[in-house]
């Protein structure tokens, strides 16, 4: 009985870092993988922004454009950058060696970055980089704090900073308002993130959408089957309630002389 228990702690290891690692509460968030349009987009960003240091080396160029329905030559014209071919994996030419020493450690390979984090995690993760000039990059980040990784869309969200500011008083789920005024109950909140105005390229929408997008393509990636194994299931369990009911037919025929 011992030795059961220490193997059920061993196995729960991970998930305990995980949850020590995790800062802020995450937000849902919705992605839909069957919208080629917001996959297209994602992949964009995905090349223009995070494959200068992470890799997708399980996926390949041509398996994206075929289902992301992208013509083999825009594919090539438009999102591979290092003269790989269309049968290539989306491989990067960063040496780990080089990488660890420029980062720390080496960044990962984010084809199954979506499975291993989840979705809403890397959406936190990727809209809560705040400025910390504190830190090697000047950055930090609510969702992983002491990150070692630099802030890529800064340009496109603008700076964020992490101050105070005054939030409505809710619990369980309730605004609070006072009962003689009816005037919203504050009180000051220092871990909100604001960012500057004017310093970046996208609105605070625009910037959502991008990477709600971003993330779809990284769902999509690490489960590039998941549309077709859903319909295969739904054809599946229809034939078992079809098969069910001459089943029960059967059974109701062999039983009818035994009662």
């Amino acid at each position: 009985m011992k030795k059961l228990f220490m193997a059920l702690m061993v196995a729960a290891l991970p998930l305990l870092a995980c949850a020590a690692e995790q800062g802020a509460p995450l937000e849902h968030v919705d992605i839909d993988v069957s919208d080629k349009a917001a996959m297209q987009d994602g992949a964009r960003t995905f090349v223009n922004y995070c494959m200068g240091c992470h890799s997708a080396k399980y996926q390949r160029y041509e398996r994206v454009a075929d289902d992301l329905g992208i013509p083999h030559a825009l594919m090539l014209e438009k999102l591979v950058f290092t003269g790989a071919r269309i049968g290539d994996h989306m491989d990067i030419g960063m040496q780990p060696a080089d990488a660890k020493a420029w980062f720390g450690a080496a960044p990962p390979d984010l084809t199954l970055v979506a499975r291993v984090r989840g979705t809403d995690w890397l959406y936190g993760y990727l809209t809560s980089f705040y400025e910390d000039p504190a830190r090697p990059w000047g950055v930090n980040n609510k969702v992983s704090p002491n990150v070692g990784m630099p802030n890529v869309l800064v340009g496109l969200q603008g700076r964020q900073v992490l101050g105070c500011t005054q939030v409505q008083v809710v619990e369980d789920g309730k605004k609070h308002y006072d009962p003689l005024t009816g005037t919203p109950l504050t009180h000051q909140a220092c871990d909100q993130l604001t960012i500057v105005p004017n310093t970046g390229k996208l609105s605070e929408a625009q910037f959502d959408e991008k990477v709600r997008n971003l993330v779809t393509f990284l769902a999509y990636s690490a489960n590039p089957v998941k549309l077709q194994h859903q319909r295969i299931g739904t054809y599946v369990l229809l034939y078992l309630a079809f098969f069910f009911v001459f089943a029960y037919l059967l059974k109701r025929e062999y039983w009818k002389d035994v009662h």
